[in-house]
């Protein structure tokens, strides 16, 4: 995190400041407008390509891909978009995605897949959502940048660390515009958080907490497994790749694949980047950590309470801490044994921000309650689905940076990946991201984890 910016405001000018800010943020939310932080201007409606129509092709239409085509629907008209193609290994998944897009539009031409390549190689595309179990986010994405489209990839942006530098690297090469699903980013309320940072409101950040807690007795992600999937209906064998390890067919893996390591980071990979995404946002220029640790349970075995499932790899209790170059530390918790969660705060060294539902409220430190006014923001309308479709649209015609782009991505996902390395290691990871290299405490290279890498991955 830079700290170049934080100069304090006093006297006179701290009140005209609180009143401009009010003022700003309240016409922000009055016309729905998210800032992206570091930009200050909305999309110009003169942008060329900025009134053209954006084609879509939807990769992997489970549960999470059935919702953005759900939700995208709608929005078509205002948005100026199209979905067009879908694919999935899934025959049922494909035809239901199908019909749910031609509902009450029987006109609407839509195509179905089985194989993302085939979907690719369509030239009037302009642009994929990738919903797919996480080993494969790579692999889509990568292909669909190089193909000439734009990529909304569902979190986590990918499954291990050298992954998200491939995907890194092929973005900047390409120049295409990618979001990474992680809608919270949307939310005006972490961009309120921003504009008090970088106005130097709470001093150099210190730390920040938060939490993603859920309690499921009958064991997290044990959804129903539906008849309609069979070996006959589903393509397993391009479902399982590029997992190193190849298992027969197996439902329970398909329809709860992220209680297992080979496909998934569990709450890492799952809850994590929620926060993950918007405290970094907030920070106006996050860092690669420079150290990660992690720690997690599994020790209450709520899969013992839905009947015929195994156990589950990956833990029911997670604790990270991250720390930063400028010194700041990041601790979020996760659960699916206890859904109480903590209050969300970054604490600056003058000043905290406290998340309060959809305020953002400013308490000064002791020691500078003479500098610094405390300050409370107007409500904000929440993160919603919609909304971050809407700015990766936005951002394409626009050719600027959405607001959960690669260079927020690469970082957040390189928390994840040295994260589930402490964990299953027992180790403390640091990084340099001049070199992408990992060390130990002791300073020993330590290789990233990958597909194959552990007995379980």
């Amino acid at each position: 995190m830079s700290t170049e910016h934080n100069t304090p405001i006093s006297g006179a000018s701290r009140r005209e400041f609180l009143k401009s800010a009010t003022a700003a943020s309240a016409a922000v939310a009055a016309v729905g407008i998210t800032p992206v932080y570091g930009q200050n201007q909305a999309p110009s409606a003169n942008v060329v390509g900025a009134n053209n129509r954006i084609t879509i092709g939807h990769i992997g239409v489970g549960g999470q891909g059935m919702a953005h085509v759900s939700q995208m629907k709608p929005k078509h008209g205002d948005n100026n978009t199209a979905s067009i193609a879908v694919c999935d290994v899934s025959k049922y998944r494909q035809d239901f995605a199908k019909n749910k897009i031609q509902e009450n539009n029987a006109d609407a031409k839509v195509d179905t897949y089985g194989d993302y390549r085939k979907l690719l190689e369509r030239k009037d595309i302009d642009a994929i959502v990738c919903a797919t179990v996480d080993h494969w986010h790579t692999k889509v994405s990568v292909a669909a940048l190089e193909s000439g489209k734009h990529v909304y990839v569902e979190k986590p942006m990918t499954r291990y660390l050298g992954e998200a530098f491939e995907i890194y690297d092929t973005v900047k090469k390409t120049g295409k515009i990618l979001q990474v699903g992680s809608q919270g980013c949307s939310d005006q309320k972490w961009h309120e958080a921003a504009r008090l940072i970088k106005s130097g409101k709470i001093g150099p950040i210190v730390m920040s907490q938060g939490s993603y807690m859920r309690n499921s007795p009958k064991g997290e992600w044990n959804y129903t497994i539906q008849s309609w999937c069979t070996a006959e209906d589903t393509d397993w064998n391009m479902w399982i790749n590029p997992v190193n390890k190849k298992i027969p067919f197996n439902a329970d893996h398909y329809f709860r694949w992220r209680k297992y390591y080979p496909y998934c980071a569990g709450l890492l990979g799952d809850l994590f980047p929620h926060k993950l995404h918007p405290y970094m946002l907030a920070t106006g220029n996050p860092e690669f950590p420079a150290r990660v640790a992690c720690v997690g349970s599994k020790k209450f075995e709520t899969d013992k309470n839905t009947p015929n499932t195994p156990e589950r790899d990956v833990p029911e209790i997670v604790q990270l801490i991250a720390e930063f170059p400028s010194g700041y530390v990041m601790h979020i918790t996760s659960s699916t044994v206890n859904e109480v969660g903590t209050q969300e705060m970054i604490r600056g060294h003058k000043a905290t921000l406290t998340m309060a539902g959809n305020k953002v409220e400013l308490t000064p430190g002791r020691p500078f309650t003479e500098e610094i006014d405390p300050y409370t923001s107007p409500a904000f309308p929440g993160e919603n689905l919609p909304n971050h479709h809407k700015n990766w649209f936005d951002s394409i015609r626009a050719n600027k940076q959405p607001n959960a782009g690669i260079d927020l991505a690469v970082k957040v996902q390189t928390v994840i990946s040295l994260a589930e390395m402490s964990e299953r290691l027992s180790i403390m990871c640091s990084f340099d991201p001049k070199t992408r290299k990992i060390t130990d405490g002791s300073g020993k290279e330590v290789k990233a984890l990958t597909y194959g890498s552990l007995p379980l991955s």
